[in-house]
């Protein structure tokens, strides 16, 4: 029998890592247009570390979660 808030917290992680990459995706064409060889602002350089740590963090969240269900479910099958 699966358990009903495991996968809600499977559900709630999965958003999570979509959010934060639609995040950092929006951000695509403020980063395309860097200047080779110019420098990158303050502002940018901080916008990109707080959502590319969202973004590590929601996908490690969700890869831990999926971690321990496969490993829940290949114990029991054992």
């Amino acid at each position: 029998m699966s358990d009903t808030n495991e996968i809600r917290a499977l559900k709630a992680s999965y958003l999570g890592a979509l959010d934060t990459a639609a995040a950092l995706l929006a951000m695509h064409t403020r980063v395309a247009a860097f200047d080779d060889h110019g420098d990158i602002g303050a502002k940018d350089l901080d916008e990109l570390a707080r959502l590319t740590a969202g973004n590590g963090v929601a996908a490690a969240a969700l890869r831990g979660l999926v971690g321990t269900m496969q490993a829940r479910r290949s114990a029991s099958t054992t």
